[in-house]
């Protein structure tokens, strides 16, 4: 059964001060933050510090970012390395010093991940809670972590 990791990212300015939180439902949680950032980039770094902090080998990530999601479920990934990291307008990709160690624990055959989106700001207890440690971790520019 897969371990189930809700994501998202917060940018207070965008850009401006950035935070990123996961969050295992009832289980562990992490979030931390960047002095200068973006919300895409925040959103990348919270699915690339979880996968980072859970070995599972089956995970579900959840996110309200379409970025992330489609990155994984329509392959951007793939378009971005064959065109040596450029995107499809031919421009370098963003986030690439993110991308990469993402990819390196994402893209793992010895990982199977699911990618599956959920509309922020809908009452999603879970997508409601990471938004609301993104936030905080933008705001306080401090990491926080525990169990719940």
């Amino acid at each position: 059964m897969a371990v189930i990791i809700y994501t998202d990212g917060s940018c207070l300015g965008n850009p401006g001060p950035g935070g990123w939180a996961w969050a295992i439902p009832d289980g562990a949680y992490g979030s931390g933050p960047e002095a200068q950032s973006t919300n895409q980039r925040m959103e990348v770094m919270a699915v690339l510090e979880a996968l980072r902090s859970n070995t599972d080998a089956e995970v579900e990530i959840v996110s309200d970012s379409t970025y992330v999601i489609k990155c994984f479920q329509d392959a951007w990934w793939a378009g971005w390395k064959r065109r040596g990291w450029k995107n499809s307008q031919g421009k370098p990709v963003a986030n690439r010093d993110l991308w990469e160690p993402l990819f390196e624990l994402a893209l793992d055959p010895a990982r199977s991940i699911t990618w599956t989106w959920v509309k922020g700001h809908s009452g999603d207890t879970w997508n409601d809670v990471v938004d609301l440690l993104a936030l905080e971790a933008a705001q306080s520019q401090r990491p926080v972590s525990g169990t719940r």
